[in-house]
């Protein structure tokens, strides 16, 4: 901590400058955690440093991927809980690299909060550790922006930034899909960091009692069901990159099964999806009854229980299932491709 940086100036304003540096102090301990191999660089720094391993890789690529946690934050703040939207703001991002067979190589995080609790701060900073920890990045930087006046002092925003990379030649680019591969989904952990608005909605949750058990959630409360932090799933797909021939990877995140499937698929193919496989978790039937949505647009919004899908070989399919069991992921069958133009079908 620098004691000759003061400004009392600054301070009369509403930015508290020591209070970022006894933030940065607190969450060192956490940043720790994430060194890799090729981290150049000490938190604290101008600049991230990374150095690549580029043993075994032909032509390297990199792939970047940007995304924030939404207002999902709401739920943090009406929950007092702050270490674990951290693991949802890296796993939009790690989680988006992967479907092109990228490894995660770092992350940088940005910060922004009406007032600098460097506390509160280390804790967000924890959750973005423990999910760079789960995803096998590197945090090698990111930035505190305190902000008075502009966002109120007991509220904050998040968001990151991560960079894999790929050889050229093992990039996942849907071109080989063909007719009678199998889709496979991953199960999510919940709501993951889609669809928010719509939650805030249903459920009023400014107004609700986000502590009381409910019946519905299997006697958990609505807080703690919400809150539940964005499943990672590079490390059980890279286990499945390396030995299965995957055609097709989808992150599914806001817009559903909808938006997000088709964008792995190449004209002239559809996705049918079998509806009754789909695995449903509980939150969604219970968000649809409270907020009388229809099927379509739940599937539409959400990821109804499957946070991603990955598309093989028939007669790969045990195999990759047998991997993923493996690596921790109760994965299943829950359709197949076929000749169409809609690109996804849910029958």
């Amino acid at each position: 901590m620098n004691e000759k940086s003061k400004s009392e100036a600054y301070a009369s304003a509403g930015v508290d400058i020591t209070a970022g540096y006894k933030a940065v102090e607190l969450m060192k301990q956490h940043v720790k955690r994430t060194e890799t191999k090729g981290v150049y660089s000490d938190i604290g720094g101008f600049g991230g440093l990374f150095e690549p391993d580029l043993t075994g890789i032909s032509t390297p690529v990199l792939v970047s991927g940007t995304d924030g946690v939404g207002t999902k934050l709401k739920i943090a703040f009406l929950t007092d809980k702050h270490d674990t939207v951290g693991i949802d703001c890296v796993a939009m991002c790690v989680n988006d690299v992967i479907c092109c067979g990228a490894r995660p190589l770092f992350f940088l995080d940005y910060i922004a909060c009406g007032k600098n609790i460097p506390e509160r701060i280390a804790d967000i900073v924890k959750g973005v550790a423990d999910g760079c920890v789960q995803a096998g990045a590197a945090l090698i930087g990111g930035e505190t922006a305190e902000m008075p006046g502009f966002y109120p002092e007991d509220e904050y925003d998040l968001a990151g930034y991560c960079t894999g990379i790929v050889d050229k030649k093992k990039i996942i680019d849907n071109k080989r899909m063909a007719e009678g591969d199998v889709m496979i989904a991953l199960p999510s952990s919940g709501v993951h960091s889609n669809g928010f608005s719509l939650v805030r909605k249903v459920f009023d949750v400014e107004n609700a009692d986000l502590k009381a058990p409910v019946a519905e959630l299997g006697g958990k409360s609505l807080g703690e069901t919400l809150i539940t932090p964005t499943k990672i799933y590079v490390k059980p797909i890279l286990a499945l990159l390396k030995e299965v021939d995957v055609k097709g990877i989808s992150h599914i995140t806001g817009g559903g099964f909808y938006e997000n499937i088709p964008r792995s698929i190449p004209n002239g193919l559809t996705a049918r999806i079998e509806k009754k496989a789909v695995r449903i978790l509980d939150i969604f039937k219970y968000i649809r009854k409270v907020g009388g949505i229809s099927e379509r647009d739940m599937f539409n919004t959400f990821n109804m229980g499957v946070g991603m899908s990955v598309v093989v070989p028939a007669a790969d399919a045990d195999r990759a299932l047998a991997i993923l069991h493996e690596n921790g992921e109760d994965a299943y069958v829950i359709g197949k491709i076929v000749r169409g133009e809609d690109k996804i079908e849910i029958v």
